[in-house]
């Protein structure tokens, strides 16, 4: 008899959860968001920027779990790709294709590294244990540069070159919204945060407006704190 009710107690919770994740998938939906350029208008590409969705209060979660290995390659001086998104705990292997020494570094906020240095065909790697944006540089050669963005949810969107964002298959909930545009400073991203609500009907979150000049960010300094000398030629 026990064994009996312990078995329906177990087809009940199946099925309970069978009919919550049905629920779920009926209500999802696309999100759509896009870029708006204010003031002058330039020539120039749009920048690198990205999109993410938090859960809040009843939302389901959207959880992003490390499945494999992530890899920001060095090559011809460049790291490539120049934008990796990541979930939490994530181990990124940076392999140096090139010729000659890298020494890849980064002093922000997202996670705090120095490989030193290490030769053509070596690989180093590093885990990334929390959210945050990590800034990418090689300490021998400045004009090299990466971001890698990590994140605790599966629901983010990379801008296209038009500088639209689609999110696919989002739980109807609320949520907050983040936005992450290379050269933009923290206090101005922070300005574009907005709490959003979506609905099985409509999915579309609008317009962001972004100035379309960023605020000139400094160059970059080495591992050091120190500028680059620029005029002597890298021994590698």
């Amino acid at each position: 008899m026990r064994g009996s009710r312990q078995f329906l107690q177990l087809i009940v919770c199946l099925a309970l959860n069978s009919c919550v994740a049905s629920a779920q998938g009926d209500t999802a939906v696309d999100v759509h968001l896009r870029f708006a350029l204010t003031g002058p208008k330039t020539h120039h590409p749009l920048p690198a920027a990205v999109i993410w969705l938090v859960p809040m209060r009843q939302t389901p979660p959207a959880p992003f779990v490390p499945d494999r290995h992530y890899r920001l390659v060095q090559k011809n001086r460049e790291f490539k790709p120049h934008l990796l998104v990541i979930p939490v705990g994530s181990i990124v292997d940076f392999p140096n294709k090139d010729p000659f020494f890298h020494n890849v570094f980064s002093l922000f906020d997202g996670k705090r590294f120095d490989l030193g240095l290490y030769e053509a065909g070596a690989i180093k790697s590093v885990t990334f244990s929390r959210e945050g944006v990590s800034y990418i540089f090689c300490n021998i050669h400045p004009e090299m540069s990466a971001v890698i963005l990590t994140l605790s949810t599966s629901l983010f969107s990379i801008a296209d070159s038009e500088g639209s964002f689609r999110i696919a298959q989002v739980p109807a909930g609320d949520y907050e919204m983040h936005v992450w545009i290379e050269g933009f400073t923290q206090p101005s991203l922070n300005t574009m945060d907005r709490r959003v609500h979506i609905t099985q009907n409509s999915g579309d979150l609008g317009v962001v407006d972004v100035p379309a000049t960023p605020q000139k960010a400094a160059p970059h300094t080495n591992m050091y704190g120190q500028p680059y000398d620029r005029e002597t030629k890298p021994a590698y």
